[in-house]
């Protein structure tokens, strides 16, 4: 209630990225002081061993985590980590430093309870992010999101993510491909079949080389159709992927509630909230049918409650992400999801939420 009304009140009136900003920076100052970060951790870190997930070789106390965008240069994961959240997305990051697209760049929907943001991977880029990540302290679970460089030729995007791979997932407890931002021009391409392969072909071959073993996903975007999704699915089973993310945003703007001179002022980006629940359970859903337990799926887009989160798990999540939701819902949002959950757990007679992951879906048969 206090935060909404600051929102409402405060944070509302500002400019959205500085709002964002300003949000993270006070977090940062808050855990840089150590008793104040250990209260805050004991105070909303889930404690609950029925929350404990235990997947891409690592163990997390809680499958609730934080999707790519929100800490881009690995500043943060800290403080949202304190916060309750059981893994934080660092990124997304690129090899070379980029300012990104020209603000502004985030725009709230609040009648829809969404966001349109074409921030364009602004990052301080991979040498920058390295320190953050070999400073951080162990038991926390961070995963690193890699995106291409906007300046570099189509002929060079694989050099361009091996580079940041290299230095990158040393660091990281496992590793995100984003081929799916609405906003580098050319990023979706990435995403047919026979482009995905070839990029993930030269990721595999560069971990070999360096003898890095972690875990690889790649993120997908919602707007795919179904055939298209089915192919990334068997694709990754092929290329033995360790798990995909869905969904990045949408270019979508259907059913919304913001009138549509807005949306036209707007103008292009990905549209994320709740506006993207329905879609992005879907191909979740798809993912599931295809894959069967096969993958680690990660799902992300429209999580705004503790029954969101449980309907993605039982849909074949084994860990969901959020954005927007956490926006709007502010600091204590993590622990209201974590809480529900808990009780989710209990209700079903289960003994972890890890025991009802694709317990909603019913795997069917794959064809070539």
């Amino acid at each position: 209630m206090i935060y909404r009304l600051l929102f409402q009140l405060v944070l509302q009136r500002l400019d959205a990225e500085r709002a964002h900003h300003l949000g993270a920076r006070v977090l940062r100052l808050i855990v840089a002081i150590p008793f104040l970060r250990a209260a805050l951790r004991r105070a909303l870190r889930p404690t609950d061993p029925a929350l404990r997930v235990r997947a891409l070789g690592r163990e997390f106390p809680s499958p609730l985590g934080v999707a790519a965008g929100f800490d881009k240069d690995g500043s943060t994961f800290d403080g949202l980590a304190a916060l309750g959240f059981g893994f934080v997305e660092v990124g997304t990051v690129t090899a070379q430093r980029q300012p990104g697209n020209p603000r502004p760049r985030i725009f709230r929907l609040p009648r829809d309870r969404a966001m349109v943001n074409r921030m364009g991977f602004p990052n301080s880029g991979v040498d920058a992010v390295v320190p953050h990540l070999a400073a951080r302290r162990p038991g926390d679970v961070v995963a690193v999101n890699v995106g291409k460089t906007r300046a570099v030729a189509d002929d060079q995007i694989g050099a361009d993510y091996r580079a940041s791979v290299r230095k990158l997932a040393p660091l990281a407890d496992f590793l995100v491909l984003n081929v799916s931002s609405p906003n580098t021009p050319g990023l979706r391409d990435l995403q047919s079949a026979e482009r995905l392969g070839a990029l993930i072909d030269e990721v595999q071959h560069e971990l070999r080389q360096h003898a890095i073993a972690i875990p690889l996903l790649v993120k997908i975007a919602p707007d795919l159709a179904d055939a298209d999704i089915d192919a990334i699915a068997d694709l990754a089973l092929a290329r033995e992927l360790d798990g995909l993310i869905a969904t990045n945003t949408t270019i979508g703007r259907e059913g919304l509630a913001t009138p549509a001179h807005e949306i036209e002022q707007i103008g292009f980006g990905g549209l994320s909230g709740a506006p993207l629940k329905d879609r992005s359970l879907e191909v979740l859903r798809r993912l599931r049918a295809r894959t069967g337990d096969k993958l680690t799926l990660i799902s992300a887009g429209g999580v705004e409650t503790a029954d969101d989160a449980w309907a993605r798990i039982e849909a074949g999540a084994t860990l969901v992400q959020a954005y927007t939701g956490f926006i709007y819902g502010g600091p204590l949002w993590p622990r209201a999801i974590n809480r529900g959950l808990s009780e989710r757990v209990r209700g079903a007679g289960l003994a972890s939420v890890q025991d009802a992951v694709g317990r909603a879906v019913a795997p069917t048969s794959r064809t070539p």
